[in-house]
């Protein structure tokens, strides 16, 4: 399942977009972004989305764990309850980018759940890219931060390799810095891994930095997990060939 992309300018073409120095104009329709959890696409890539509004944002997960541990702590009943909060703090954080909600496209499995559906995530993922004419799709790295997480990363792989052995053209891949377990502690909003991918660090602009800030606090349930997710920059990488 390895695929060896033009690194370089695949990572200028895509930068080129976030940053509005396409020579073309665009509203960033050429990008997907496929992320875990409801939260996950302001971490990752909110401080761009605001130039981005003509993308769609896949959510795998409905941010809502079964064992109604988080549920109750946050003073849910039920697991449903809970994902509807959590899908209204997404419309809302997004909102606050300028997003329509039918830029939302949400698969609705089971937080925590994700690697033992790998097989119908990666299906889903492969209509909808074969649907959508998308030059890039960002997601998680394969890094070991969240288990969701590699389990998004893994089937975002595993729908372009279905694309491309069908003789169907697929995205670059494209990866978005989170969090993970480093040597030395936490790695928050930078990659651990260094697979010889060059990384570009795009600086938000204060009013791109203050509407990241709102966007994050508009996840009113998370707001102990991404405190501190506080970086005024964002990192992005074109995703290593990875011996799943």
């Amino acid at each position: 399942m390895q695929h060896a992309p033009d690194r370089s300018g695949t990572l200028a073409e895509f930068a080129a977009l976030l940053t509005g120095a396409a020579p073309h104009s665009s509203d960033g329709a050429e990008i997907m972004i496929v992320v875990a959890h409801p939260d996950d696409e302001t971490v990752g890539i909110g401080g761009h989305l605001a130039g981005l509004r003509g993308s769609r944002i896949v959510h795998v997960t409905d941010g809502a764990p079964r064992d109604l541990d988080d549920a109750r702590a946050y003073g849910f009943e039920t697991w449903q309850d809970y994902a509807e909060a959590r899908h209204r703090e997404l419309e809302t954080a997004v909102a606050a980018a300028g997003l329509p909600p039918t830029a939302l496209i949400s698969l609705g499995y089971p937080d925590k759940q994700a690697a033992g559906n790998l097989s119908s995530l990666a299906r889903e993922l492969t209509g909808l890219l074969a649907d959508r004419d998308v030059s890039f799709v960002c997601t998680h790295p394969y890094e070991g931060g969240h288990p969701d997480h590699d389990a998004t990363a893994f089937a975002v792989h595993a729908a372009c390799h279905l694309l491309r052995r069908d003789g169907r053209q697929a995205p670059a891949i494209v990866e978005m810095a989170f969090y993970s377990a480093g040597p030395e502690g936490a790695v928050l909003q930078d990659f651990n891994s260094h697979s010889g991918s060059d990384c570009i660090e795009l600086h938000l602009t204060e009013a791109a930095f203050e509407r990241k800030q709102c966007m994050l606090a508009c996840h009113r349930t998370q707001q102990r997990t991404l405190a501190p997710f506080t970086a005024r920059v964002e990192r992005f990488r074109v995703a290593p060939a990875y011996d799943f």
